[in-house]
């Protein structure tokens, strides 16, 4: 497929997300509009359009790739994902809504303290700029090598426009835009993912029968991994606590996310969507997983050697676009396109609203909507996608693919302090010594990577995603230490 067409389609995608934002954002452009969308979202849009949030290029690009090595064991995470999902639903969203939150770290500063509170929003800060950058450098890579490496465009120029063209679609309107936008980047994703199975179960010559016998039956298939539990990373109970508690903290206590679900009228909305969300969620990763096993059935039968790809990352894109005709191709970068860019302008809102509220304090002033404050905003808009340009170009200097490949593992070290805070606030009536937080949530992480880094010289266990847990834990174990008994505790 040559570049020009790829390109095509890409400015064409592009023109499409800038007209819907036209007309989502002529009417109402003001702070309320780009942070909550009013509190006038439907709870089945926000479902829908999560699913193209959630899942990320790297989702898209990473789990098909990780098939040939791990079989089907990251089903094992997802599992404890829709765990995770649920508590969000029955225990975070009704504490959001009882107490009115636009930042859900509004929550730290009445729970412990000032802090407490500006540590939690730095966190967040720090976590979804990296988390959000290095999903966008995966696709940027595949963008860049085979569309501009054509007219030597340089990466950091490639970057630049991608990061432009999400700037132009959701500066206006911001959540109210993006409501809208996601929904249909999730229909593109969904849309891609299952024409993907199709065309390549038809170039293996195979019907709908065929495809699932072929997966079933390939050695790519197995599911649910019980030996070893002191020395490997993918023994079910590993897999399946990280991802409860993962997602407990990179959903439930990421503003992203939760910003989506603040925007609807009522809680039972809010939990109508995650629900739902959590079904379809669960539903899609299968798609990826028998993806993955299928681009490997097609490697094996047309003699692709995998092992001379840099990556596993390169197989998805290598065959949608260099051994299938046009439409799957296009089929292909559709999906990619929509899965990274429903995320990343997700992140760039979030990130914004976050520093808003947590940092100038709009929720504090009288009048949210003043020129002063949204010629702020847009700046502020500005500043998140300049940061993420030098984040990303920092990543590509520094390149490790396996950084990429750990992005879980490392939320478990960014996240684990955060899921500490909250879990103390909620779960105990002790004050905290405030102006201590910060440095016990540096030190926290930085304990938890020395452990694990020894855990299995020391105890001949090997921790994986259940990490989390552990720096939590030490982050709670400090916290209560330090802390004190309180007199009073206004119920939260």
């Amino acid at each position: 497929m040559t570049p020009t067409i790829l390109l095509s389609f890409l400015l064409g995608y592009f023109a499409l997300l800038v007209g819907v934002a036209y007309f989502t954002s002529r009417n109402s452009s003001d702070n309320a509009s780009f942070f909550i969308a009013n509190r006038n979202s439907k709870w089945y849009l926000v479902a829908f359009g999560m699913i193209g949030t959630a899942l990320s290029g790297v989702t898209f690009i990473s789990v098909p790739g990780a098939v040939g090595k791990s079989e089907f064991g990251y089903f094992q995470f997802v599992l404890g994902n829709a765990v995770g999902f649920i508590i969000i639903a029955t225990v975070l969203l009704p504490l959001y809504y009882r107490m009115n939150l636009i930042s859900i770290y509004t929550y730290l500063e009445k729970r412990l303290g000032p802090h407490s509170y500006k540590t939690g929003a730095v966190i967040f800060l720090l976590s979804r700029t990296i988390g959000s950058s290095l999903r966008l450098f995966l696709v940027a890579i595949v963008l860049q090598r085979f569309i501009f490496d054509a007219w030597n465009v340089p990466f950091w120029l490639t970057i630049v426009l991608c990061l432009v063209l999400i700037w132009l679609y959701t500066h206006k309107g911001g959540l109210k835009t993006i409501i809208i936008t996601d929904t249909l980047q999730t229909v593109f994703l969904l849309l891609s993912v299952v024409l993907s199975i199709i065309f390549i179960s038809r170039s293996l010559n195979l019907d709908v029968a065929g495809t699932f016998e072929a997966v079933k039956n390939s050695s790519y298939s197995k599911m649910f991994f019980w030996e070893d539990f002191m020395g490997t990373k993918s023994h079910f109970l590993k897999q399946f606590l990280g991802g409860i508690f993962v997602t407990i903290a990179m959903t439930g206590l990421d503003q992203d996310l939760m910003q989506k679900n603040l925007s609807m009228k009522t809680i039972g909305e809010a939990q109508k969507n995650m629900f739902t969300f959590t079904g379809v969620f669960v539903v899609m990763n299968i798609f990826f997983l028998s993806v993955g096993a299928l681009l490997y059935i097609f490697a094996a039968k047309n003699g692709i050697d995998v092992a001379t790809l840099k990556t596993p990352d390169n197989l998805y894109p290598e065959i949608a676009l260099n051994h299938l005709n046009i439409i799957p191709g296009i089929i292909f970068m559709l999906g990619l396109t929509a899965a990274t860019f429903a995320t990343t302008d997700s992140a760039l809102t979030a990130l914004t609203t976050s520093f808003c509220m947590d940092f100038l304090h709009f929720d504090k002033k009288e009048d949210q909507n003043t020129p002063e404050l949204v010629r702020q905003r847009h700046m502020v808009h500005i500043g998140f996608s300049i940061l993420m340009v030098i984040v990303i170009l920092i990543f590509k200097m520094i390149n490790d693919d396996s950084v990429v490949n750990s992005m879980f593992i490392a939320a478990t070290y960014t996240y684990g302090p955060l899921l500490g805070l909250f879990t103390f606030g909620m779960f105990t009536n002790r004050a905290v010594s405030d102006k201590l937080v910060p440095y016990i949530c540096i030190a926290s992480p930085l304990l938890s990577f020395y452990i694990k880094s020894n855990s299995l010289l020391w105890f001949g266990y090997e921790i994986g995603f259940e990490l989390i847990i552990l720096n939590a834990l030490i982050t709670f174990i400090l916290l209560w230490i330090t802390g004190k008994t309180a007199l009073t505790q206004t119920k939260f």
